[in-house]
Parts: structure tokens; sequence; C-alpha cells
């Protein structure tokens, strides 16, 4: 099978399109045919081995995962004998951070993983896009208990984990501040924030409103510079670990303390997130933002643009396949 392989840490160059073995299933496994993955920061970030330390877990000298990729969706091509939950036939999407291996045209994933049946009216290319993103900012809803009532900002409104975090946001009854380019308030409007602050023009570190909680989705912000954004009870959450691993270190001592408290959540991998997305989507609640798409063999071009910082919500990445497979719901 066709996969993009990488064998050392580095630039998007560093990832080639090879024929490499067609996984094959174990008892408890789903061999899923890949018809759409995408390129985000968590596989960037995977591929450049940074931050340095992180390759304790990625692999010390060269990458333990050598074919990228941490969200899928496709068609069930096979099951192992122990899996009585899926058939073959079925159109399924999940995630596989750490385990990886969806830049592929086929890969295996446990059938009690964060994978399950796609909505019957969803697309490949947005099923695909619908976890990486949103499942961090998932996490972060929950640990900040956000309610309805809640004011609420969210930095990087428009990336993948921003765009998710203003829909779920709205659904929960929240009220949403976004930040984000001028050029996209309209978008982030219409997935529910009610402010956008356009950060080409304000620091909005200096807005006068105070919120319940604030979300850096893009995590190019400190505590210490939206501290005196919260509330005296508020709660700051970012997507990155910030200037020398600040944010888990805060995370467990202002809670300690009196006053405003940073989260730093560790998102859950299992089947339950995977489902309420699914759920969300079904509903209307929740949509994917799409900003482009790649053939995999454009995959280096998907990571440059990804890099560039200037993505809108999730990079799509579509592989080629076969004459259509009979497809059950």
């Amino acid at each position: 099978m066709k996969a993009a392989v990488h064998t050392r840490y580095g630039p998007p160059d560093v990832v080639q399109i090879r024929e490499v073995d067609r996984p094959t299933p174990a008892p408890g496994d789903v061999l899923v045919e890949v018809r759409a993955t995408t390129v985000n920061r968590t596989d960037c970030a995977y591929r450049a081995g940074t931050p340095v330390l992180a390759r304790l877990v990625y692999g010390p000298v060269t990458p333990r995962a050598k074919v990228l990729g941490c969200e899928f969706a496709g068609i069930v091509e096979a099951i192992g004998e122990q899996v009585t939950d899926f058939a073959v036939g079925q159109r399924v999407f999940g995630y596989v951070e750490g385990q990886f291996g969806a830049h592929a045209e086929y890969l295996t994933v446990r059938h009690n993983a964060s994978i399950a049946v796609m909505p019957a009216t969803i697309a490949f290319e947005q099923a695909a896009a619908a976890c990486e993103g949103a499942h961090y900012a998932l996490s972060m809803i929950q640990a900040a208990k956000i309610r309805p009532g809640h004011h609420v900002l969210v930095n990087g409104a428009t990336g993948g984990i921003g765009s998710a975090a203003v829909q779920l946001l709205r659904n929960l009854g929240a009220h949403v501040t976004a930040v984000c380019a001028g050029s996209h308030a309209e978008l982030v409007r219409t997935l529910g924030a009610e402010r956008v602050i356009d950060y080409t023009v304000q620091d909005f570190t200096t807005d006068s409103q105070r919120y319940d909680v604030v979300i850096d989705a893009v995590g190019k912000s400190t505590f210490a510079r939206c501290r005196r954004l919260l509330r005296p009870r508020g709660i700051y959450l970012s997507s990155e670990l910030g200037p020398y691993a600040q944010n888990p270190a805060l995370a467990m001592l202002t809670p300690l303390l009196p006053g405003r408290r940073v989260r730093f959540p560790v998102p859950r991998h299992d089947q339950a997130v995977v489902e309420h997305l699914k759920a969300s989507m079904e509903s209307g609640q929740f949509t994917p933002v799409i900003d482009r798409s790649y053939l995999l063999d454009q995959i280096r071009d998907a990571y440059r643009y990804v890099e560039t910082g200037q993505k809108i919500g999730n990079v799509v990445i579509t592989v080629d396949v076969p004459p259509a497979h009979h497809v059950t719901s």
C-alpha cells in the first residue's frame, strides 16, 4: 500500500511517499481502507520531534511511528475474528494519536479504541476532520466545567481547536468572545461567537470585559498576560505547554491558592469521545471547518501550509481508492 513515511525528525521534506506492507488485523482489530485523513498540529509536532523533551515518547533518536496521521475516515475492509461491533463495508471514523498510521491507504484500529460508525449524512472529508481539534476543545470545556451563561474568550477561534470550541460552547449556552483576524469575523459569528476581537488591530489581553474562562486554543499567550481578563475564580486553559512548560506546573500550583486558576487537562482517547462528537455532528451542533484539501501525494505541501499558522479549521488529505465498495450504514 501507499503511505507517507518519515524515518527521521525534521521539516516537511523528511516525509516521503513509499510502498509499505498493508497491515494485517489482529483478532480484535478493524482494518480500515482510509478515504480521508488530516495534517494537523499534532502531526507536525511528532514529525519535527518538538519539543525535544517529547522525543522520550516519540523516540529518542528516530521516530517510533514511521507513518503519521491521527485522524481518519474510511470503510471497514476486514475485521478480526473477535470483532462483533463493526462489519465489513461500514463507514467509520476516529482518532489514533500515539499509534498513528492514518497517512496511508490502510490502517488497523482496535475495535474498542477511538472509532465509531460515521453519521450517514457526513462526507469522509468532514468525518476525518472531526476528532483532533474537537477532542482537545471538549477536554478543555469539560475541565473548566463551563455551564450555560458563562462568559468564555477563545483565542485562535478559527483553528482546528478554536473553531470546534466555539461551536461546542455555543451548544452549551455559553457567551463566546472569539479572537481572530477581522477577515474571519463573519465565520466565527456563524459558528456561535457573540463578540469578535480582531487581533490585527487590538491586543485581546487589553479587553475590558471579564471572563469566567479563557481558552488559548493556539497557545500563543500566557496565564500572566491573560490573568487580568479573568473573574476572581476564573480559569485559564492553553493548548500548549507554555514557556518553560509552565502550564502543567501552574495547573498543579494555582488550585492550592485563592483566586484565578490554570487547568491543563489530558484529553481522553476513547470511544465515548468519538461517539459524543458523532452525536454532535448528527444533530447539526458541530460541523468541522475545512480550509483546503490535498492528495496524499501532496502531503508535504499540506505540512508546509499547516506550519504557516494561517489555516482555518482543518487541512484534509484525500486518499485515492479503488472502485467503490458496497457500503453499509
